[in-house]
């Protein structure tokens, strides 16, 4: 599987500079290439992440991701998307609207929520290997 990834990230390299020096006509050849190579790496690690799931522990898992789902239908929820003029956006031609500011404001709200957590748990292992 390592000599697999060092040959896409190889392949990934030649692609990168190929775009970087070549005529338009190529790159969109090349880009073909790239996302058809995109999608076999995407498709190998969902083919190892089930693996890994059927031979770990299934519940731990399912319960992780139902709590991070939870979280961003909750902030989601919280988002308005109508604390943003959008007339500025419109008049120069770009199509957002208030379901793409709701969108935004989701994502946000699920980074902030993550990174609390993500920071909560560090301090919390770190005081308790402090007591211990």
């Amino acid at each position: 599987m390592k000599i697999i990834a060092y040959a896409f990230g190889i392949i990934g390299s030649i692609f990168a500079l190929m775009i970087m020096s070549g005529s338009e006509a190529m790159i969109d050849n090349i880009l073909f290439v790239t996302y058809i190579t995109l999608g076999l790496v995407l498709l190998l690690v969902l083919i190892y992440v089930l693996k890994g799931l059927s031979t770990g522990n299934i519940k731990k898992t399912l319960i992780t991701v139902s709590i991070f789902l939870i979280i961003v239908f909750i902030s989601y929820a919280m988002s308005s998307g109508t604390d943003l003029d959008l007339k500025p956006f419109t008049d120069k031609g770009q199509d957002i609207t208030e379901m793409t500011s709701k969108k935004v404001g989701a994502g946000l709200y699920t980074f902030y929520v993550l990174a609390f957590l993500a920071i909560a748990s560090m301090v919390f292992s770190g005081v308790k290997k402090i007591f211990k």
